[in-house]
């Protein structure tokens, strides 16, 4: 098995092949992903799953392919995906903190020291953002089992799985508070510093939100479980009736008959219709009766068919083409005109010989227009004119 020889090399290996691995990422709860398909993101070039393959990236089976499960789960625990539940990391992590208790209490080096001690501050950041990982795939675990699961004795066991698990995180909180808190309180008030102190109040902060949480999920799992036992024994009922029904003992030896007898809910009634009689001018007036007529005869499945309504013709008149001719001012021809003279904008625009007639209101709105898109190529003065009541802005070219 190849490997990778610094981290530039992984990275540059991974950002090559990003749209390979996002696809098969996405498609990693198929049971099998195609050599084939895997050549279609590499461009048919062989030679690049060859490289994954290689370096344990990837792993072949036959004819298909899948994430190496070292990759996967990481590529899982970074984006918040992930299933599975280790709660025993946390374990783990409590025993590191111990050693390094243990070790940062007998070393006599300063720098060996400080080591030992931000080793511990790294791993109590760890037991936080573990633990509060733990609790929310802990919930989605629950929602998915409870949700997606068609077997009601699956669906259980499973439930109950999850359960234990939440019991399990639930006693590592507690020996996480306990060793701050108790076990190891005269180391953490003596290496005690600012970054410490941080780090103490948001593990107890995280803690605290993952026990607020475990406690709803409690009560939520009971529920689902309630939930479960209610379903499931309403169809081992429906299974006793089916089997007494098939086998013609279902009045002898239940007291279905005296119940259907007692009940008078509306499941059991016939549904009454009312006929209706609408009047043939009423028909023939309204055109959304015959769309509703379509609609129940489509239903109904009925045999006629009706008689699609022919349109009249259409009149010659409606197909004469008329042309409308408008004249259209080019702006870009009076801005070259402009550019020519030594005007000022204002009077050049009031006195240029327009292809139409021009009203005085038209000829400000020009005035703007050509200001607005020719902006670089003109000279704007600070100097104000006024005509007609209306103040402007000496415009030269440039």
């Amino acid at each position: 098995m190849n490997t990778f020889t610094n981290l530039k090399e992984l990275l540059l290996t991974l950002h090559r092949e990003k749209e390979l691995l996002s696809d098969m990422f996405q498609k990693r709860k198929q049971l099998s992903y195609k050599y084939d398909l895997a050549l279609k993101s590499v461009d048919d070039n062989d030679d690049k799953i060859t490289a994954l393959i290689k370096y344990s990236i990837l792993r072949q089976n036959g004819n298909t392919l899948e994430i190496d499960d070292l990759y996967l789960q990481f590529f899982e625990q970074v984006l918040g995906v992930n299933e599975e539940i280790n709660a025993s990391y946390i374990n783990e992590n409590i025993q590191t903190i111990k050693e390094n208790i243990i070790y940062y209490s007998n070393e006599n080096n300063e720098t060996r020291k400080y080591n030992y001690l931000r080793l511990i501050k790294n791993v109590l950041r760890k037991v936080g953002n573990s633990a509060l990982r733990n609790v929310v795939d802990l919930k989605r675990n629950v929602e998915i089992a409870f949700k997606n699961e068609p077997n009601y004795k699956i669906k259980k066991a499973k439930l109950e799985h999850l359960d234990k698990k939440r019991l399990d995180i639930s006693a590592l909180i507690y020996q996480t508070e306990q060793m701050v808190s108790v076990d190891e309180a005269i180391f953490f008030k003596t290496a005690l510093d600012e970054e410490m102190k941080v780090i103490i109040v948001q593990l107890k902060l995280q803690l605290s939100k993952c026990t607020h949480n475990l406690i709803e999920m409690e009560k939520q799992i009971i529920d689902f479980l309630n939930q479960i036992k209610y379903q499931s024994s309403i169809v081992e009922k429906l299974r006793n009736i089916k089997h007494l029904k098939d086998q013609f003992t279902l009045q002898a030896q239940s007291d279905i008959s005296a119940l259907l007898v007692r009940r008078n809910d509306l499941l059991f009634e016939t549904n009454p219709t009312y006929p209706l009689k609408l009047s043939l001018d009423y028909l023939k007036e309204n055109t959304e009766v015959y769309e509703i007529i379509k609609k129940v005869a489509a239903k109904s499945k009925s045999a006629v068919k009706p008689k699609q309504a022919v349109a009249d013709f259409i009149s010659d008149e409606y197909l004469d083409t008329q042309t409308e001719e408008e004249i259209m001012i080019n702006l870009e021809e009076v801005k070259n005109g402009f550019m020519a003279s030594s005007n000022n904008l204002f009077d050049f625009v009031m006195s240029y010989p327009f292809s139409k007639e021009v009203s005085f209101d038209e000829r400000i709105t020009y005035y703007c227009q050509l200001i607005s898109q020719y902006d670089t190529q003109f000279n704007i003065s600070e100097e104000v004119a006024s005509s007609m009541e209306i103040e402007f802005a000496l415009v030269y070219p440039k």
